[in-house]
This record gives structure tokens, sequence and C-alpha cells, in this order.
């Protein structure tokens, strides 16, 4: 089991690592409708298998390079050609024009109901110009148009008049006239606290989850790591929802995405399962969240529960289900996760959405979840992404922090402290030192400390033989 660290200032694509804030979190719009969309297909079976509706801050289908086609259209090429200008002394100065009737010159052959050819229609375009007839005006015999807003309004006071008789309320009627050129004030003075405040993200996501929806969705929550009985029952069918996503998405051939690849890639982890009386009542370690439809797997999200937040490592679905932006919407419900995690334990105030790459569409995308931070790959604090985009337009690495004198607390001082397994005895450096002395060994924990840091040095051990 290798835990890579990538070289930020040498890559092609520096990665940042990024961390939302779920305390504060704000739902995007573009999230929202994700949300309703899913409601709609959950409750009335609304959407369609195979139509996939581009996001508007991302489009997963969309890659680095993407040239569009130009269009070949005939109505284009008629468009693009150059329009005649008129001035005002080739129009006639009298307002009214007489059209004369044209002679047909097939009436001379005996034919006088065949039409115009197109160069003569031109011609007769281009010759006569006429001024556009004045328009009519709206329909007397119509109610005059109104904005949605004030009819809204409308009903709305409307509501909260009759709820007043309702309630017994008395002379309804003389407050309706003392009050009847100022709904405003009837509509601030008898607001409902509860019904004019913005949905929470559990309703939103509590919303799709009635009983008596057409379609049932669940989602289960497994140990992947070590696995419990529920994820070995269901391993065959998450395993097969992530073949046909390798396939049909990453385009890899049927012989790629074996059970031992995804056994590597999403299954087995470094970190240690743990269940801490003061912790979540699942525990600390890896899982999956199943997302079951109607007795199927759909989709299957990994992550990791930590002491500090919940770390989404892959998504992965079947792509008959594209059409429900199943991406955006398992990022929404895993947030909805770890604010549920924080009730019980207050540490878990983040969602970490593993690393932000800001020249690449795909991975841009998490920009999009507020608030959001940056990790600094210098100084290693965090950093607001609205303070780093201008950063990362003009150079793909950058040192986000704003303090060019700032250092990062926990690097290297101390290398002797640096710990080392040697002949399964585990030994400060400087000890080991003296019993191994080799010409090429300092360098190369210097290199390790300076990458894992101070703190993580001395709590992490250097295998060497």
């Amino acid at each position: 089991m290798y835990v890579y660290k990538p070289a930020m200032n040498r890559t092609c694509c520096p990665q940042y690592t990024i961390r939302c804030h779920i305390l504060d979190f704000k739902l995007a719009k573009s999230s929202k409708k994700v949300l309703k969309k899913m409601t709609r297909f959950l409750t009335k079976g609304e959407g369609a298998k195979g139509i996939v509706e581009p996001m508007e801050s991302f489009n997963e289908d969309i890659g680095i390079g993407h040239v569009p086609s130009p269009c070949t259209s005939e109505v284009n090429r008629e468009l693009e050609k150059p329009l005649k200008i008129v001035s005002l002394e080739e129009v006639p100065t009298s307002t009214e024009v007489h059209e004369k009737p044209q002679k047909d010159p097939a009436g001379d052959n005996g034919d006088p109901g065949q039409k115009h050819t197109s160069a003569e229609a031109n011609a007769t375009t281009e010759s006569v110009y006429s001024n556009p007839k004045p328009g009519r005006g709206p329909d007397p015999d119509k109610p005059p148009c109104r904005k949605a807003k004030d009819l809204r309004r409308e009903r709305k006071l409307k509501k909260l008049l009759q709820k007043q008789q309702q309630i017994g309320m008395a002379d309804v009627s003389q407050h309706q006239e003392a009050t009847c050129e100022t709904p405003k004030a009837l509509l601030l003075q008898h607001r409902d606290p509860q019904g004019n405040q913005p949905k929470s993200l559990e309703e939103l996501t509590s919303e799709s989850l009635s009983p008596d929806a057409v379609h049932q969705l669940e989602v289960r929550l497994v140990r992947s790591s070590p696995p419990n009985s529920q994820f070995r029952a269901t391993f065959q069918e998450s395993y097969q929802v992530y073949k046909r996503y390798q396939m049909a998405i990453h385009k890899d051939p049927p012989d790629k995405p074996t059970e031992q690849q995804y056994t590597r890639f999403l299954c087995q982890s470094p970190l240690q399962a743990e269940n801490p009386p003061d912790g979540p009542d699942l525990g600390y370690g890896s899982f999956h969240q199943q997302y079951w439809l109607d007795g199927k797997i759909i989709a299957v999200g990994v992550i990791d529960i930590l002491p500090r937040g919940v770390s989404s490592v892959y998504l992965y679905y079947d792509p008959d289900y594209a059409f429900l932006s199943l991406g955006v919407y398992s990022a929404v419900r895993e947030i909805a996760f770890t604010t549920e995690l924080q009730k019980t334990v207050p540490d878990i105030c983040c969602y970490y959405m593993g690393f932000y790459i800001h020249s690449c569409p795909k991975m841009k995308y998490k920009g999009q979840y507020h608030p959001s931070e940056l990790l600094c790959p210098e100084t290693y604090n965090w950093v607001p992404i609205e303070k780093c985009r201008a950063k990362l337009d003009q150079s793909k690495y950058s040192r986000l922090h704003e303090n060019p004198n700032s250092e990062d607390e926990n690097r290297l001082q101390n290398l002797n402290k640096v710990l080392i397994l040697y002949r399964n005895t585990m030994m400060p450096y400087n000890i080991y030192r003296r019993r191994q002395k080799r010409a090429n060994d300092e360098a190369v924990v210097q290199q390790y400390a300076n990458l894992v840091g101070q703190t993580c040095a001395e709590r992490m051990v250097l295998y060497r033989n």
C-alpha cells in the first residue's frame, strides 16, 4: 500500500487539495435544479433515460481542448452573406407606396400561373422599399398584462385574508379597506415566518424519499475496509456498475476494469477502522455509499470518514441514469451526510472533495460548492478559492498564500527525531545513523521528512533495510 504526494511545482497539472465548510454551505442554483430533477423523477417518474442535461457550471462530457466543429448548414451560409445597406436617399419621400402589379413574363407565353424565379424575386425586393405599417397596439378587449410578481403578491394577499376569515378575526373587511392600497404592508405584517424561509439542505434531499413516490431511492452506507457482510453481499453488483461506468464514461476496454483492479483501486484502504466512543456510530475509516433505486444499485460514492471531516474519494454510476446528474446529486447528498455527522461529532466540520485542477474542466467544477478553500502548497494554509482564481489563471502552479514571508509552521526542523524502522526495530534517525552509515541515507531521509513535515515524521515510520 502506497500513499503518494504530488510534486506540485513539477507536475503538468498541479492538484490543489480542496475542502468545503459545511456549516456555512450555500446551495448553488444549479445544484437545486439537480435536486428538483431527482425529486420529479422519483415522485412522478419524469425524465428520459439516455438524455444528459448539461449543467450551468460544468459538463462531465467536455474535455480539454474541445473545439466545436464548424457548421455547414445552407441557412448559416445565407446568414453569413453581407447585408445590403440602403441609405435614406434611396427611400422614396412619399409615405404612400403604390405597388403596381408586375408583369408576369410567363403570362406572354400563355402561362400566367407560373411563379417568378428566385433571381427576379430578389431584384423586386431590392428595388421596392416601403415603410413598415403602424402597429395596432394592445387588444382593448383583453385585460392589460401584469407582472408575475404582482400576481403572486395578489394571490398571497388573498390567501392571508382567507386565513384571517377562517380563524374568525373580527372586522376583516375594515382591515382590508385600510390596507388595500398598501398590500406590501399587509404581507410584511402577516408574513408566515416558516413559509417564506428557503428550504434547508435536509429538506431538499428528503423531499425525494416519500413512500408514495413512483420510484424508491435508498442510500446505504457499508464499510469497505475491512469489508463487512453487507459489502461482501453486494460486491458483484457494485463491481458491475463500476465496470459499465469505466467502459461508457472513460472508454476503458472490457478487459481493463477487472475485479482485482476494482478492489485495489476503490476497496482497499490505508486507513485503519476505528470506533471510539466519542466518534460517529459507524466509526472512522473507508466506506461505500450505495444508491439503491427500486432495489438495484445505480451509483456508489466512495468516501472516508475522518475525525475532522468526510473525504470524497470517487463516484461511479450506471450510465443509463446519467440524465439524473448523479455526480452533482451525490456530492450534495454527501454534504448533507457530513452535516448529520457534525450534529453528533462537532469536530467533523468539512467536506473534502479531493483535488482541484484549475486547468481541467472535469475537476474545476468542484469550486462551485460554496464556501470552498484551497490548500497553499508552500505554507499549507487554507485560502478562499475566490482569492486563488486570478493567480491560477496566470499560472498553473502558484503560491496561494498572500503573505510572501509566511512559512510552513510544520516544516522540518530536527532531522534527528525522524522515526526509522530498521531490522524490526523502531528508532530515531540519530540512533539509526550510528548503527548504519550510508552515503545517500541522509539525503533520502531529508527528502522524506521535508515532504511529510516534522509532525508526521515523528509519528510515521520510514522503512530502511
